[in-house]
C-alpha cells in the first residue's frame, strides 16, 4: 500500500496528525531486521534471507488458529509491526484472503523495509483503527488475529469489552478469535474476563514457549474440544517448509490442550484453571 491508497483522514508520516503516534525505529545487523519502540521491547524480527519465517516463539503460537481452520478463507489482522504473520500467511496459505489493519503511519512507512507484499486480490493493508474499523464498517473473518501494540503496550482500545464484543461479532459460527496479550501486564486477568465474556467463556490461553505473551483463542459457536483438532489434519494445507516450522508449536499447543481434559471426559472448552500446569500453559477462571 503507497500514500496514495491511505483515507483521506488517515494519519500520514510527517502530517501533524503522525505526531501523536510513535515512530518506531529499525535495527540491523546483517542478519536480521528487528523493530522497536523501545530499546527494552523487541516488536518483531525479520531474517533477511527468509522475510516470511516466524522468528518470534509467540507468533508460531498465534498460528495455532490452524489447529480450528487450515484453510480459512478471510483472515483479518490488527497490528501490522514488521509484518512477520502477513507474510507468512500470505506465502503459505494461498487459498486465504488477508486484511490487515494498522493504525501507526510511521509503521505503515516501514512495509517494505520489512518486506512486507504489495496489495493485490488476496492481501490487503488497511491505515485504520482497528477498533473502530470493527465497530463501523462490520467486516467478516473466520480468523481474526488481534497484535496491536504501541510504545505504552497494547492501546486501551483493544482491550475493552465493546472491542471483543465487536470481534465476536466479526466472527461467523466456527470464526476463531486470536489475541495476543502480554502475561504480566496488571490487567491480564481483566482482559481475560472480557473475552470469555463475550465468548460465553468458549475460550483458552496457551502461553508463547518463552513465557512472556499468552495467546487466548476464543471460538465463536462451537465448543472448543481438544479431541476434535488433528495435527496431521491442521498442517495437510502446508509446504514442507511450513510444516517443519509449525509442527513442534502445534504439537506442543495440542498437548497442553489435551492435558486440561479433566477425567478423560468431554472438555467443555471454558477458560478454566489448570492445576498441575504443564510446560507454557496457564489456564486461569475468567
Amino acid at each position: 500500500m503507497t500514500t496514495d491508497s491511505l483515507p483521506p483522514d488517515g494519519a500520514q508520516p510527517g502530517d501533524f496528525q503522525s505526531l501523536q503516534y510513535t515512530r518506531p525505529f529499525v535495527l540491523d545487523d546483517g542478519e536480521s531486521k528487528s523493530l522497536h519502540f523501545t530499546q527494552g521491547e523487541l516488536q518483531s524480527r525479520m531474517r533477511l534471507d527468509r522475510p516470511w519465517r516466524l522468528e518470534l516463539d509467540y507468533t508460531r503460537t498465534m498460528m495455532g488458529f490452524l489447529l480450528f481452520n487450515r484453510a480459512p478463507a478471510h483472515i483479518g489482522m490488527i497490528g501490522l509491526g514488521g509484518g512477520s504473520l502477513a507474510k507468512f500467511c500470505h506465502r503459505h496459505l494461498r487459498a486465504s484472503r488477508m486484511t490487515v489493519l494498522e493504525i501507526n503511519p510511521h509503521v505503515l512507512a516501514l512495509r517494505h523495509d520489512f518486506r512486507v507484499p504489495d496489495d493485490d486480490a488476496r492481501f490487503q493493508v488497511i491505515a485504520a483503527d482497528g477498533a473502530m474499523y470493527l465497530h463501523t464498517q462490520a467486516p467478516r473473518y473466520e480468523v481474526l488475529l488481534v497484535d496491536g501494540f504501541d510504545h505504552d503496550g497494547q492501546p486501551a482500545a483493544l482491550c475493552t469489552q465493546r472491542f471483543y464484543d465487536d470481534c465476536f461479532a466479526a466472527l461467523p459460527a466456527g470464526g476463531v478469535l486470536v489475541v495476543n496479550l502480554h502475561y504480566e501486564h496488571p490487567d491480564y486477568p481483566v482482559l481475560l474476563g472480557r473475552i470469555s465474556r463475550s465468548f460465553s467463556g468458549n475460550a483458552v490461553e496457551i502461553m508463547s514457549a518463552e513465557k512472556s505473551n499468552s495467546i487466548v483463542f476464543a471460538r465463536k459457536g462451537a465448543a472448543i474440544s481438544p479431541r476434535a483438532l488433528s495435527l496431521p489434519g491442521s498442517l495437510a494445507g502446508l509446504d514442507a517448509e511450513a510444516r517443519a516450522e509449525l509442527k513442534p508449536e502445534l504439537a506442543r499447543m495440542l498437548w497442553e490442550m489435551k492435558s486440561l481434559e479433566p477425567d478423560g471426559d468431554a472438555w467443555e472448552g471454558h477458560l478454566r484453571p489448570c492445576l498441575t500446569p504443564g510446560p507454557g500453559l496457564k489456564g486461569q477462571t475468567a
